[in-house]
């Protein structure tokens, strides 16, 4: 929930002293008023940014594999073949 999922999954390859680096450029985004700490308020609206840009692109990828015909809607016969369509 803090770093998101693709940020945390870089953070895997990196020393300890290049997450300590990378994750101080990440506090300083978070520090909303940029008075040098972190409330719990700026690290909740970070959170809730955070989650919403994953909500977005997950979104994003599934409604391409729901939309079949590629008509930038979903039918609800799409949607099951999508979902359900080795059962049907």
């Amino acid at each position: 929930a803090f770093l998101g999922k693709e940020e945390a999954r870089s953070f895997d390859q990196l020393s300890p002293e290049e997450s300590r680096e990378r994750l101080g450029k990440i506090v300083d985004r978070i520090d909303d008023n940029k008075d040098g700490y972190l409330t719990t308020e700026e690290l909740k609206n970070w959170i809730k940014r955070v989650q919403k840009r994953y909500i977005y692109e997950n979104v994003a990828k599934v409604w391409k594999d729901y939309d079949l015909n590629k008509d930038n809607k979903i039918a609800w016969e799409e949607y099951k073949q999508a979902t359900y369509g080795y059962y049907l």
